[in-house]
């Protein structure tokens, strides 16, 4: 994959250099994010829209939360801390199974337990961080919490696209189903559908997800952008067709503005802050759209 994406640095410098592309594609971290952008960006629309289905919004924020402990479990049994991935994708899948093992199980409220985990969580990290700080600069953290393009290496690729062509390849043929187990698990179970089963399923790719996208929004952000393209989406949209594809759209824009405004208008900004904040503007102007078109609609009355 090195080979391939040295390939599109060549060419994406090449028409740089001729005035085709911004002057700013001239850069390697550059075309890495951008790369992160298109890769991310309609992966985590597509899934939004079914974390918003399920009202899963708060696990995928404690998930991204617990992200940060399973970094310093990582730097404590000595990965680098550039891409402690073993540690993170099994921690965060740990964290992530068992907490929704425990709502199923004690049938206590979704809220209540993600509020639980989350608080152990942040409470064990915050005490491996402290023996963290004599091996690091705290400071490289920030890349974990905010997202940073800087830092965006074919490692992180490698791992985000293959995560993606994963998540794809079984969300995809399994869509339909996970929505009927949504909106009616009675139904879905009379029709043979293993609502129990895609639950599980599901919840395992919103934990990959959260750790692969890391990198580019970062650990604090992550659940916004599972959230808000869906929720733009949702303003605008008529069918459950159109709710996807124009979450995907909202999300991949973002992600891509996010990336490629911030570096035009020279504003040092975290990568995660700028392509949240550009979600956020989709959302206003979706919600704008709905309250004009409520607006008509009663005064056609």
């Amino acid at each position: 994959m090195t080979h391939l994406y040295d390939i599109l640095r060549l060419f994406c410098e090449n028409w740089a250099n001729v005035g085709v592309l911004p002057e700013s594609f001239k850069y390697a971290f550059v075309i890495n994010s951008i790369l992160c952008a298109i890769v991310i960006g309609p992966l985590l629309g597509g899934v939004g829209t079914m974390v918003v289905t399920k009202h899963l919004a708060f696990f995928s924020q404690a998930v991204g939360q617990a992200a940060l402990t399973g970094v310093a479990i990582g730097i404590v049994l000595g990965e680098p801390y550039t891409s402690p991935y073993a540690s993170l994708f099994e921690f965060c899948i740990l964290f992530g199974l068992l907490m929704n093992f425990t709502r199923n199980r004690t049938k206590m409220s979704s809220d209540t337990v993600i509020g639980v985990f989350l608080s152990v969580s942040l409470a064990f990290g915050a005490c491996v961080l402290l023996y963290v700080t004599s091996k690091i600069n705290m400071h490289v953290l920030d890349n974990i919490l905010f997202g940073s393009i800087l830092t965006v290496n074919d490692t992180d690729m490698n791992v985000l696209l293959v995560i993606s062509v994963i998540c794809a390849a079984l969300g995809l043929p399994l869509y339909n189903k996970m929505l009927m187990a949504s909106f009616n698990p009675s139904l879905a179970h009379v029709r043979g559908i293993p609502v129990r089963l895609l639950e599980y399923l599901f919840i395992l790719m919103i934990t990959i997800i959260t750790v692969a996208a890391l990198k580019i929004v970062g650990a604090v952000l992550v659940e916004a952008l599972f959230i808000i393209p869906a929720a733009s989406a949702r303003n605008i949209s008529r069918s459950m067709k159109s709710f996807f594809f124009y979450s995907v759209a909202f999300s991949t824009a973002s992600c891509l503005l996010g990336v490629i405004l911030p570096m035009e208008l020279e504003i040092p900004v975290p990568s995660g802050g700028a392509i949240i904040l550009v979600a956020s503007m989709f959302f206003l102007i979706t919600a704008l759209i709905r309250m004009a078109a409520g607006q008509f609609k009663e005064a056609a009355i």
